[in-house]
């Protein structure tokens, strides 16, 4: 037999309808919806799911986060992230330090001198693109000199250097 799903009296109907007004973006107006329809008229968590257009088992989850931690944890946002990461955003930038250290020195850092110490950071082996876009993530763009322009001539700019007055 399925339990009643009640959510815990941190914030008042009215206070919940308040917030719903203020909420932008759809995902987070549902939220405060499944929270309004378990404050108001407890029911089945499959019955507040089918009148929300939500899954039943986002429904137990939101009302169980609501209920530990309060209306806090409706602030964020609840869908998407970085499941799938090698290092932390914070730990990825303490990883770049030393190259830029050495950018900033006027050395250059390569994309696959930064692929090699990657592997080595994380362990095993990651695609090329993993770290360009670990690259772009963090502001990073490639930048090369162009080693002479197409139309220079070497002639000429000896001349001008001679002849430059000073």
């Amino acid at each position: 037999m399925q339990k009643v799903t009640k959510a815990t009296a941190h914030l008042t109907q009215e206070e919940i309808l308040l917030r719903i007004k203020e909420t932008t973006g759809f995902w987070k107006v549902q939220k405060w919806l499944v929270i309004l329809n378990a404050t108001v008229a407890p029911r089945l968590a499959a019955e507040i799911a089918l009148h929300t257009g939500l899954a039943q088992q986002t429904v137990h989850n939101l009302i169980s986060d609501y209920n530990r931690h309060g209306p806090d944890v409706m602030a964020k946002s609840g869908r998407g992230g970085r499941y799938r990461a090698n290092l932390e955003l914070a730990e990825e930038a303490e990883f770049l330090q030393p190259f830029i250290a050495k950018a900033l020195t006027g050395q250059i850092a390569t994309a696959k001198e930064i692929h090699r110490a990657l592997e080595e950071r994380v362990g095993h082996k990651v695609a090329i693109s993993t770290t360009y876009r670990l690259l772009k993530r963090h502001g990073w763009r490639k930048l090369a000199p162009r080693p002479k322009h197409s139309q220079s001539d070497k002639e000429e700019q000896e001349a001008f250097k001679k002849n430059f007055p000073n």
